[in-house]
């Protein structure tokens, strides 16, 4: 999986059961037919932090495996990064602490110049699409070079000419009078993501570019990274706040929510904490306190309800993250395309030490979970853990191991 070390200065990038989902379908020449969801299927360090040349593929339910500081959460972080700067997050917003990115032991060049490389490969109706992104670190924080590319083509090609300038140059694929056409753009946003502002969509080509950033930016948006804190979960919250945070803080007053608007989906949710919680579950709802907010609370189905503070940590993680699995965009809390239809987005989750807290019995039954709903096509999940052999022979689980 690793390829050689990439230089340190890194330049301009380079060139029931389950329905099976869409992209496992045949079509009537009995050839598979590209998935109808955009979705990410590659993520490529190649300069970030303490990785060089890796390439790291993601099946629909994966495990990023290894020993610690073997990158897991580094990998993690920089596919969150590629999602909010597809949403259109400003580079200084995604990247804080941009000299922690920065391949270990790289040398500033005769300009002072160091920074870091990272891409991804977006798979969907336009088929698979590349996007490179070359950021400097200092002396000041900026994208120096984006390459979108598909089939062989380069669709969008950035490069920064002038350092006094804060933007780029960048060229995008017209195929009309004109093979290209040129204009700056910021040099602190993804070009992909303001292509469809800029692009007229006049000529086969240009239409070519839009498709393929849409398909990209549409991939990247639709990711929800998820770190239950149990110690949130604990406490009663205000009611109201609608969607699911990262944390789970306000997992009780969506529980409020969820229970109202979805019975299928609730009873599958008991169903599920069952198997993660010791003794009887008879119902997992939310109760509301004198003063306005509410607590989530185990119906043990004799009268008596266990407190959610009265819960270990990994029958909190479980139930938190057992309610993601079932639930969809529009009860987390990400900012999904609203002018894609729910039926073309794919929900990515992204959770850092999966089996964090957890027993083997509830490590096995949420990755048996995960699997059965991503074989649905419409979620896909990305997890660390510290040793996969547990894991290793589950069915539909992709397991890559990450090497210090």
């Amino acid at each position: 999986m690793t390829a050689p070390p990439t230089p340190p200065n890194p330049p301009a990038p380079p060139e029931s059961s389950p329905a099976p989902a869409p992209s496992d379908s045949l079509s009537d020449s009995g050839e598979a037919r590209r998935p109808q969801r955009p979705r990410i299927t590659e993520l490529r360090l190649s300069a970030f932090a303490g990785h060089r040349g890796v390439r790291v593929p993601f099946g629909a339910c994966t495990l990023l495996a290894g020993g610690s500081g073997c990158g897991k959460t580094t990998a993690l972080r920089a596919y969150e990064a590629l999602a909010r700067l597809g949403g259109g997050a400003a580079l200084r917003e995604v990247f804080p602490d941009p000299l922690a990115c920065v391949p270990d032991g790289a040398r500033p060049d005769a300009q002072r110049r160091r920074g870091f490389r990272i891409g991804c490969t977006a798979d969907g109706p336009e088929g698979p699409v590349r996007l490179d992104l070359a950021v400097q670190a200092e002396p000041g924080l900026r994208i120096v070079g984006e390459r979108l590319t598909a089939d062989g083509v380069t669709l969008l090609e950035t490069a920064l000419r002038d350092p006094g300038r804060r933007s780029v140059q960048a060229a995008w694929h017209t195929a009309g009078s004109a093979p290209v056409t040129r204009a700056p753009l910021p040099d602190d946003l993804l070009g992909t993501a303001l292509l469809p502002l800029r692009v007229a969509g006049k000529t086969d080509g240009q239409r070519r570019v839009l498709a393929a950033a849409e398909q990209m930016v549409v991939a990247l948006r639709s990711v929800f990274a998820c770190d239950p804190h149990p110690d949130r979960m604990r406490v009663p919250v205000p009611t109201g706040s609608g969607r699911l945070l990262g944390g789970c803080d306000n997992l009780a007053d969506v529980l409020w929510r969820t229970r109202v608007e979805c019975a299928r989906r609730h009873q599958l949710l008991i169903t599920a904490v069952r198997a993660g919680c010791p003794g009887p579950v008879h119902d997992v709802l939310a109760e509301q306190l004198g003063d306005g907010t509410v607590r989530g609370v185990l119906d043990r189905g004799d009268g008596t309800r266990t407190d959610f503070a009265r819960l270990g940590d990994g029958e909190l993680r479980h139930l938190a993250l057992t309610l993601v699995l079932l639930t969809g965009p529009g009860v987390l809390d990400l900012d999904a395309p609203g002018e894609v239809p729910p039926a073309m987005r794919t929900l990515t989750v992204l959770t850092d030490g999966l089996e964090r807290a957890l027993d083997p019995r509830q490590r096995t039954e949420l990755l048996r979970l995960a699997a059965r709903m991503c074989a649905r096509g419409h979620i896909r999940l990305v997890g660390t853990v510290s040793d996969a052999a547990w894991a290793g022979e589950a069915p539909g689980v992709t397991v890559v191991h990450l090497n210090p």
